[in-house]
């Protein structure tokens, strides 16, 4: 599986997805524009010193990042869009082990033609009172979930 960022706003949340991506194993895809200066030092202090660990590719836009997919079919599957606007909650999807996690931008989510894209449009069911969980927070829940059910967190050698 994989994690794609598309546009992120935040660059605390994108080196806490960056870290996760290192101690999961989880290769990540980082969809530009961001919304900040994507450098090192803007990611440190979340990362720390996993970003050496972690492995990701920069993409210049949403069309290069679809060309990069079409590309490597084997390691692009579907892309399983985590909205606000789905009706199907995460927890009823069976995930496959190609599948691309697919987070929208912090403060405006993805545009009408990248959510038309999406194989599948999962939401995380909470408190109708509320907007949203933080990207960072939402993508490590639904992480866990896929890499639970394809059997596919890292093996533990004791």
């Amino acid at each position: 599986m994989r994690l794609a960022l598309f546009q992120p706003d935040i660059p605390q949340n994108t080196g806490t997805l960056l870290r996760l991506g290192a101690c999961l194993d989880v290769e990540l895809d980082i969809i530009e524009p961001c919304g900040f200066v994507f450098s090192e030092h803007n990611l440190k202090r979340a990362g720390m010193d996993y970003l050496n660990l972690v492995t990701y590719r920069r993409h210049k836009s949403w069309e290069h990042f679809m060309a990069y997919r079409t590309e490597h079919p084997d390691e692009y599957g579907r892309i399983v869009l985590l909205t606000t606007h789905a009706s199907q909650p995460y927890t009823d999807f069976k995930f496959e082990k190609n599948d691309i996690i697919l987070m929208g931008r912090e403060s405006a989510g993805v545009p009408q033609e990248v959510h038309q894209t999406a194989d599948a449009r999962l939401l995380i069911p909470m408190n109708e009172n509320a907007r949203s969980i933080n990207v960072a927070v939402s993508a490590v829940m639904v992480v866990g979930e896929c890499l639970r059910q394809t059997d596919s967190f890292p093996k533990i050698n004791k």
